[in-house]
């Protein structure tokens, strides 16, 4: 068998699609037939260089996406042939199962443990999770990073009562997967802030009280006016010093928390006040919002149905495989919410 993949083979330069033949599989992999893919703000890290030094070059790219187990590897106990998946950067139960290694002109392309960005993977088995009946494959999208982590942050590391003053900063996928959280979950006074003003538009459907704003000063001021004494607790997943500096200012000076899953470019620092924290200000980085995808992607669907709360409107970028240059480039400019790939299996050879 044969797949088309997107490889990365430098910074800061186009991805090159090309055919690659699958290799057999090894113990614990699981090969999945892609049917839908998201990018992710890490990945736009990856291609511009922001993480540091990439050793792996060339490598596949991708950890959220939505598939159909084709054949599974040995000792594979978790999933079948023709199960529905959602595959997430996150570790479930499962073999953590060596990656695969791809060839193409005589060089290795170079994976991990998984990668969404071509028509068909091969996944570590603890990268999967059964698909959820009655979640649309596109939204189950979501479910392996954006949302998993936002939400995971609410739902695992915060004790957020409804009377509480919370503060979202930045509704990409991670601030809007917490802030869906937070309203499913029945928290009442919540500030939602961002750049976009569709973004804020959809955050006041939900019930928050958005802040469309990209003055930092102007934004301060206003978030120290709707909650003088600070708020409990802030979100931050705007993915920049300044906006984890930001929180972090504006939490309640004697007990407020800020919470963070962002990703600054590699080598940057955040400077803080150290008489905050001796006062009473707690600061905590999130590792995917500790979300366990075999317990909690049934238990966030069922907390977003039982609110009558749809997802559909975080899928509305949509791009063919073929268009994937042209994803990056819209969401690096920030065009788009969240780009969804529509993985067509049925692609020509490049």
């Amino acid at each position: 068998m044969k797949m088309v993949a997107a490889v990365l083979e430098s910074y800061k330069c186009p991805l090159r699609l090309v055919e690659l033949d699958i290799p057999k599989l090894q113990r614990g992999q699981v090969l999945v037939k892609i049917q839908y893919s998201a990018i992710c703000r890490s990945q736009l890290m990856e291609i511009n260089g922001l993480r540091g030094q990439d050793k792996w070059l060339p490598h596949l790219l991708g950890h959220e996406a939505s598939g159909i187990v084709v054949d599974t590897g040995a000792d594979v106990a978790k999933v079948k042939p023709g199960e529905e998946v959602v595959l997430t950067w996150i570790k479930s139960t499962g073999i953590d199962a060596a990656p695969p290694k791809y060839f193409y002109n005589g060089k290795t392309i170079n994976a991990g443990p998984i990668t969404t960005f071509s028509t068909f993977t091969i996944v570590s088995e603890n990268r999967l999770v059964s698909k959820p009946v009655g979640l649309n494959m596109d939204v189950a999208v979501l479910f392996g990073c954006a949302l998993a982590t936002g939400s995971g942050m609410v739902l695992n590391e915060l004790d957020i009562a409804p009377s509480d003053n919370v503060i979202v900063l930045g509704l990409g996928g991670v601030g809007m997967g917490a802030l869906l959280a937070l309203k499913a979950m029945g928290a009442n006074k919540v500030i939602a802030v961002d750049t976009d003003p569709v973004k804020c538009e959809f955050a006041e459907r939900l019930g928050a009280t958005a802040i469309y704003n990209n003055n930092p000063t102007d934004l301060r001021s206003a978030l120290e006016t709707k909650m003088p004494s600070g708020a409990d607790y802030c979100i931050e997943a705007g993915g920049t010093t300044d906006s984890i500096e930001l929180g972090f200012s504006v939490i309640n000076p004697y007990s407020g928390t800020l919470l963070f899953a962002s990703h600054p470019p590699n080598g940057e620092k955040i400077r803080l006040d150290p008489h905050a924290l001796i006062r009473g200000k707690n600061i905590k980085g999130s590792w995917g919002g500790e979300f366990k995808p075999d317990r909690d992607v049934p238990r966030l669907l069922k907390l977003l149905v039982d609110r009558n709360i749809s997802l559909s409107p975080l899928t509305r970028n949509q791009y063919s495989f073929l268009e994937i240059n042209s994803a990056v480039e819209d969401f690096s400019a920030g065009k788009i919410f969240r780009p969804i790939l529509i993985m067509d299996n049925e692609l020509e050879t490049i």
